[in-house]
């Protein structure tokens, strides 16, 4: 898997919703360093399952796709005397 890299201005935004969180649910504030690092921990910890979890979605969503292209496809074939 790649490095996942968030521009400043993505970072800043997911810093912010980490923080207002903390803040809202369990009542504690942290700083911007240390939300910064609490992120990092969470993307390198735990990115990957969400990640491949994103990855099965997207195989089982073309796969539903492929299916109803071959239906397509089979509906279009001509009859001759070959059998298939």
């Amino acid at each position: 898997m790649a490095e996942i890299v968030f521009s400043k201005e993505e970072k800043a935004i997911l810093v912010h919703k980490l923080q207002g969180y903390l803040a809202k649910e369990l009542q504690h504030s942290i700083g911007q360093f240390d939300a910064e690092f609490l992120l990092d921990f969470i993307g390198n910890e735990i990115g990957a399952y969400y990640y491949n979890r994103g990855l099965q979605d997207a195989q089982a969503a073309l796969a539903a796709r492929m299916e109803d292209l071959q239906d397509a496809i089979y509906q279009l074939e001509q009859r001759t005397e070959f059998g298939r």
